[in-house]
């Protein structure tokens, strides 16, 4: 069993402590667990149950009337919700409830109505990424273990690996033409953007090699010294390990000073981009015109 403090559930639901507080006070919302020193406990069905309840109140229902319902009500009403105007954030709670419970078919059917309802494209920034956040959020607090990260991540790798799969191939390019090489660097392990972006590329017909993640230095200079590579794109989440991200840049730099370096992420928003050859992709808009080729 998974143990949140009040401050976990403040982050993950989006309602401040103070309030979650004077709600219980006020209302009756739910008393929660103590510890021997007083501080307030919640456990994995005290964290769904608030979901719920913010997601609720987040959609105009008044938290004196949700108080007073019970839990079953409380669920009818969430499915009830208009998904043109708070989709998102259900979606991301269903995405919670499946990856705490391990539950495998629950998370691919609500990963696929995610894509059905919304398109792979909007399903990615404005779904996968902010849950994969609040996962984050929850691992680093300690109330998600390690695998519980790697089920999710590896179901939504799945799911983009088939939907690559599923586009036409793009021709093979022109002489002189743009050709992008994706990788990660290494201690980058993060593969889902890498992977969101070859699908974009490969929707806009934009040629494109998938080198994959952790990549090494040498062997992205003997690729390249085979192959005319244009542009070198990668996603940063992680500050690297071995150099801090400026200097990284500056090595990439001097391997590659004729290719066209493309960074998107967190971390590859501190790049300086006044050099002609860098290129920080700062926006979901950004990406998708660089995936079509502007």
């Amino acid at each position: 069993m998974n143990v949140f403090t009040i401050r976990d559930i403040e982050n993950l639901c989006g309602i401040k402590a103070h309030t979650l507080r004077v709600w219980e006070q006020r209302y009756q919302l739910h008393t929660p667990k103590r510890k021997a020193s007083n501080h307030r406990l919640y456990d994995d069905e005290d964290l769904k149950y608030l979901l719920r309840i913010a997601f609720l109140y987040h959609n105009g229902h008044k938290i004196s009337r949700l108080a007073r319902l019970p839990e079953e009500e409380i669920c009818r009403l969430a499915l009830k919700v208009p998904l043109a105007g708070g989709a998102d954030d259900i979606f991301i709670n269903h995405l919670i409830e499946a990856a705490l419970d391990f539950d495998q078919e629950l998370f691919d059917r609500v990963l696929h109505n995610i894509i059905l309802h919304m398109g792979l494209e909007k399903a990615v920034p404005q779904v996968i990424y902010p849950f994969l956040h609040k996962i984050g959020l929850l691992w680093l607090t300690g109330n998600v273990v390690p695998a519980q990260e790697h089920f999710a991540s590896t179901l939504i790798i799945k799911k983009l690996l088939v939907s690559i799969n599923g586009l036409e191939n793009p021709p093979m390019p022109q002489p002189g033409g743009r050709l992008i090489l994706l990788f990660t660097p290494q201690g980058e392990l993060h593969e889902i953007p890498l992977l969101y972006m070859r699908y974009l590329l490969k929707k806009n017909g934009q040629p494109a090699i998938y080198f994959g993640r952790d990549i090494d230095l040498e062997s992205l200079c003997h690729y390249c010294g085979e192959k005319s590579i244009t542009h070198l794109y990668f996603h940063l989440i992680t500050r690297l390990q071995r150099d801090e991200p400026s200097l990284y840049l500056k090595k990439l730099q001097e391997y590659f000073p004729t290719q066209q370096i493309v960074i998107s992420g967190k971390i590859g928003l501190t790049f300086p981009d006044q050099d002609p050859l860098v290129r920080i992709l700062k926006s979901f808009e950004e990406l998708q015109a660089f995936a079509k080729g502007q």
